[in-house]
């Protein structure tokens, strides 16, 4: 038991990080499973993996809470309504991953789910990263509040999160990425993906959830409890780093990160055989 939860920790800690880094969660989940599986049925480990996922989640709204809250007091009308904006916009480019999602989960899940496709989708992304923001380079953003962020520019980036249902590509890097290339400024791009996560990961985690009941067993119990809570810890510091990193700072060094873990991934499975 005492080496399922620190397995269980270990997992919190990776999720933590790599859910709002452009790293890939999904990717790095996947690849650590080679090397940390927990002693658990294969339904509890599908179930932990998503599950810990909306321990981050509620780190976003933790540390968004007022900009989130429609019904903060402390607001004028003008902020609250607002508020109410930036949900609709929030729902509006959830509307393509959930579609796109909900309609090729099956084939997603059979056909994308190993490590080759990880390895090719962080070397792809890790290049394109560092070409965009090279092109991008000196230029000034079009998009710098959320006001200027409209409800078409919401649903632009929206269709760029569709990207992330391939594992190894990164949802908030998809998002962000895909934000900047529109035109957006590195904050607001990133404010919007963490928002975009709520709803996606809300709705995932209470899927599985209900999928596989509500009778843990007391091991699991504690297990999924220990894994969310180092998830939503090291959220909150990986959040807090993202957003003073990217004020001064661009995404490049994101993507040699990930093609170096790319190349590492093919190398040690080639050794493998």
């Amino acid at each position: 038991m005492f080496i399922e939860i620190i397995k269980s920790i270990i997992l919190g800690i990776v999720q933590g990080i790599t859910e709002w880094l452009p790293i890939s969660s999904t990717g790095h989940m996947i690849l650590v499973d080679e090397f940390l599986v927990l002693n658990t049925s294969d339904a509890f480990k599908e179930m932990f993996l998503v599950v810990i996922q909306l321990a981050s989640i509620l780190a976003v709204v933790i540390i968004f809470f007022r900009k989130l809250n429609p019904f903060d007091f402390d607001k004028t009308d003008n902020q609250k309504k607002e508020t109410w904006h930036i949900w609709l916009k929030v729902v509006i480019g959830v509307i393509p991953a959930a579609f796109f999602g909900l309609l090729f989960e099956d084939v997603i899940n059979d056909v994308f789910y190993n490590w080759q496709t990880v390895a090719v989708a962080l070397i792809f992304y890790g290049i394109a990263f560092i070409i965009i923001e090279k092109r991008n380079e000196g230029k000034v953003p079009k998009i710098e509040t959320w006001e200027q962020l409209t409800y078409k520019v919401a649903l632009m980036i929206g269709f760029f999160q569709v990207l992330a249902l391939i594992p190894g590509t990164s949802r908030s890097g998809a998002t962000i990425v895909g934000a900047i290339l529109i035109g957006a400024a590195r904050p607001i791009a990133a404010e919007y993906s963490f928002f975009l996560s709520i709803p996606v990961m809300f709705g995932a985690s209470l899927i599985k959830l209900l999928g596989f009941g509500f009778s843990f067993t007391p091991e699991e119990l504690i297990i999924l409890l220990v894994g969310c809570l180092f998830s939503f810890i090291v959220s909150i510091f990986a959040i807090k780093f993202l957003m003073n990193y990217i004020r001064k700072n661009d995404f490049s060094v994101f993507g040699w990160y990930r093609i170096i873990v790319g190349l590492v991934v093919i190398g040690y499975f080639a050794i493998l055989g």
